[in-house]
């Protein structure tokens, strides 16, 4: 980490490298969902890329890797029991399925209506979401197309869900 924050890029890379097993067995011990598990070592990691000036090298890296690690592995936790808590399980019951054909309105209206909620978001985060999820690139596709690392989009496609997920919320408490 020292190095790395001298720019060494490579060792950056190495170091992101050999630390991401590691948080992945520690997100283990806590968390039982293979994607929440990848979602929490996601999070960790772009938090140490966030925060990685806040490294003292003259302290060990292992103990502030791990309160990092920690912190956000129980945020992650909290955040998804606050989630699990306002869902509520479905029973198999009966179930109809409509013809195709009764629901194309709905569909095109709905498609509409994510359109412009997608036009509303700033340019970085509309970009993202148009490669990504409207012309469905691979994330690599849309880093050369964009001339943004993968990292950049991923990071803008979360933020423009969580910001359209708010819109719609809003616009359904408004009905």
């Amino acid at each position: 980490m020292a190095s790395a924050q001298t720019g060494d890029q490579e060792a950056y890379r190495r170091l992101l490298q050999d630390i991401t097993p590691y948080l992945r067995a520690l997100a283990a011990r806590h968390i039982r969902n293979a994607d929440d598990i990848e979602d929490t070592v996601q999070d960790v990691l772009l938090t140490v890329h966030s925060v990685r000036d806040t490294y003292d090298p003259s302290r060990p890296f292992g103990p502030w890797l791990v309160a990092i690690a920690n912190r956000r592995i129980v945020d992650g936790l909290r955040r998804r029991g606050r989630v699990c808590s306002h869902e509520s399980s479905v029973e198999n019951g009966l179930e109809t399925f409509a013809a195709d054909e009764a629901n194309l309105q709905e569909g095109a209206v709905n498609a509409r209506l994510v359109r412009e909620a997608i036009e509303q978001l700033p340019v970085g985060q509309r970009d993202a979401m148009r490669m990504l999820k409207l012309e469905e690139m691979s994330l690599h596709e849309a880093a050369a197309a964009s001339g943004t690392s993968v990292a950049a989009l991923k990071v803008a496609t979360h933020r423009a869900m969580k910001q359209l997920r708010e819109m719609f919320q809003r616009r359904g408490s408004k009905s």
